[in-house]
């Protein structure tokens, strides 16, 4: 039996983005929401993403090939006496690769990141219409605490 080596978490590159848009659309609400080729939108949100230091587009990369994905921002504010907070976002593991360890591996690096970033505070939200993935998170560390609400502008074409 052949062992798949640990991921190596890094920075996304241009290159990667392919790949993350697959990862994105390979979802029961991905695949309603997301397209499955790159597009202007991708370009942009990747560009403006790679050019903001409080923003992290993270991959996890074995050998070449990325097999999960996340955003990771760090959001400076006052409350907590003045402390950061990470916000992750766009958790997607590889559905061949799901249940094996990735993800928990991914969103722990994650959360030392924003610890080493001096962050008090890591959230995430998830659509409620997910709850394998709001079983995972609990499972990770993550607790309900708040209500999300959201209010969408515009529709993409």
């Amino acid at each position: 039996m052949t062992t798949r080596k640990q991921p190596v978490f890094r920075e996304a590159t241009r290159a990667d983005l392919e790949k993350i848009v697959r990862l994105l659309a390979d979802d029961v609400l991905g695949s309603t929401r997301e397209s499955p080729e790159v597009n202007e939108h991708y370009e942009k949100a990747f560009a403006t993403i790679d050019a903001d230091p409080h923003n992290r587009l993270i991959v996890a990369d074995v050998d070449g090939d990325v097999i999960a994905t996340l955003q990771l921002t760090y959001i400076p504010g006052l409350t907590y006496m003045g402390s950061s907070r990470a916000q992750i976002e766009g958790v997607r593991v590889a559905g061949d690769l799901r249940g094996r360890g990735v993800g928990h591996a991914m969103l722990r690096w994650a959360i030392e990141e924003a610890r080493a970033m001096g962050c008090r505070v890591v959230q995430l939200t998830s659509d409620r219409q997910r709850p394998d993935a709001i079983r995972f998170y609990q499972k990770v560390g993550f607790r309900p605490s708040h209500m999300g609400l959201r209010y969408t502008l515009q529709e993409l074409d």
